[in-house]
């Protein structure tokens, strides 16, 4: 099997996924999957789609991981390795995507606008 690569993104965060054979090692910007995520939710987050479809010892993830908070991040990556297993395995696309894993998160930040405090808030209304 050659490397098979894919692309996710929420919010700020960009997450580019080289999936090859292996024995389940992650991978994130050079280093382990966990020193990069210590809390394990994030760890859990992570890992859902392989742990969904049995295969969390079977490949090797190499992660390029930038932008965003630690949240987006693992929720990025969450969907660039679902894409890359539905790449490896069409089969499996049902099952990921009944789970959630295939559907790429729209809601952005707001941006802020002239003449107000934050994207909506107001200032105080004064009448005299």
């Amino acid at each position: 099997m050659e490397v098979v690569n894919a692309l996710g993104r929420r919010k700020a965060a960009v997450a580019r996924v080289f999936v090859s054979e292996g024995n389940g090692k992650i991978t994130i910007n050079k280093r382990e999957l966990s020193v990069y995520f210590p809390s394990p939710l994030l760890q859990y987050v992570v890992k859902q789609p392989l742990n969904k479809l049995g295969v969390a010892e079977k490949y090797d993830i190499k992660v390029n991981l930038d932008g965003g908070g630690f949240k987006g991040q693992s929720e990025a990556l969450r969907l660039a390795i679902a894409r890359a297993l539905v790449k490896i395995n069409p089969e499996d696309k049902p099952a990921l995507k009944v789970e959630g894993f295939m559907t790429r998160d729209p809601r952005e930040v707001e941006r802020k606008k002239p003449g107000r405090p934050k994207a909506r808030k107001r200032f105080q209304f004064s009448k005299r």
